[in-house]
């Protein structure tokens, strides 16, 4: 018995010192990866998510010229200005928006090539929220608020529907109809989506332990790629990686920067999602941390995307005069 127990003992140190000593390899590996400066600069395009309150409430001239002087020193290209909530059944009163016709008169006055787009969103049943977008009525009717906001002005509609998990038969159909109906009008279609899994079989194995509540809405390459299939641009929202350290941060922006432009940069738009706001890990993820890890990613392809591509900033009610600055230095490598 104790020539057992000082087996186990014995294997049980060799287990902990290969563990210790891989995941110092693995944190020595990624420190030094972290220090390489990147040579790749801003995209051509860039895109900004907007409160609501530029569509639901009333602005003066002046705060019409200040957004569109923010847009333009920034080189964003695509607005996506928040409509209001979905209700449950998919409807979207078009007093929630009571505003957006002015905002896209100031628009097409001052910023004519910047792309606005309806920001539309909710919170679907899987995740808790009242959306059942399982149900062919709430679809059809998130159809009709598209139509009423395309017919209003909006250059696009945007996505963000979560969570969206792999496989999501519904939400592939969803955006294949509402491509149709932007394709028609010559406007745009683009959705936000959670960043990608680590390995596809992690979905899968996540399904077959976990309640469908808790499986995390990871993209698998499939159901990326089967996105974009539907879509004219694909935000991501790389955000809130949790990392401990800013080297860690870093290389999480790099490595889904890297994957997700090798996937879906040739036949979509792409805008990697970057922080403004305080977030759960403020000592190591931050703007310019986001800004280092996406130009170290587009670094590491072998050729540039064939489709424009860019960053996705989150969000105009976070980013202030420093950040706007930060970002044209971190992005743009210009000063000031």
């Amino acid at each position: 018995m104790e020539r057992a127990v000082r087996r186990f003992a014995r294997g049980s140190a060799w287990v902990c010192a290969l563990v210790l000593g891989a995941s110092a390899i693995f944190f020595a590996q990624t420190w030094f990866a972290w220090q390489r400066e990147p040579k790749a600069y801003g995209g051509t395009v860039n895109a900004l998510w907007a409160r609501h309150q530029w569509a639901g409430q009333p602005h003066t001239e002046a705060g019409y010229r200040a957004l569109a002087g923010t847009l333009t020193r920034n080189r964003i290209t695509d607005v996506f200005f928040h409509v209001g909530p979905l209700d449950g059944d998919g409807g979207l009163p078009a007093a929630r928006y009571a505003h957006a016709g002015e905002l896209l008169a100031a628009m097409r006055r001052l910023v004519p090539s910047v792309r606005a787009q309806a920001y539309v969103g909710q919170v679907e049943r899987s995740g808790g929220g009242p959306l059942d977008l399982g149900d062919p009525g709430t679809r059809a009717r998130i159809l009709q608020a598209d139509s009423a906001l395309l017919t209003l002005g909006f250059a696009g509609i945007h996505y963000d529907i979560e969570p969206v998990r792999p496989g999501d038969r519904d939400f592939l159909d969803l955006l294949a109809r509402t491509h149709e109906l932007t394709r028609a009008r010559g406007r745009v279609l683009s959705a936000a989506l959670e960043q990608l899994s680590l390995a596809d079989w992690e979905a899968p194995v996540l399904r077959a332990v976990l309640p469908r509540r808790r499986i995390p809405a990871r993209m698998t390459a499939a159901y990326l790629r089967a996105v974009a299939a539907r879509v004219d641009q694909v935000a991501i929202m790389t955000y809130d990686s949790e990392a401990p350290t800013r080297a860690l941060a870093g290389r999480h922006f790099a490595w889904h920067t890297e994957r997700t432009l090798a996937l879906i940069g040739d036949r979509v738009t792409v805008f990697m999602g970057v922080p403004t706001y305080r977030s759960p890990t403020p000592w190591a993820e931050d703007l310019p941390t986001a800004l280092r890890g996406v130009r170290q990613g587009i670094d590491a392809l072998p050729h540039p995307p064939r489709r424009p591509y860019g960053v996705g900033v989150y969000a105009d009610w976070t980013t202030s005069d420093r950040d706007w600055a930060t970002f044209r230095k971190g992005w743009d490598g210009a000063g000031g």
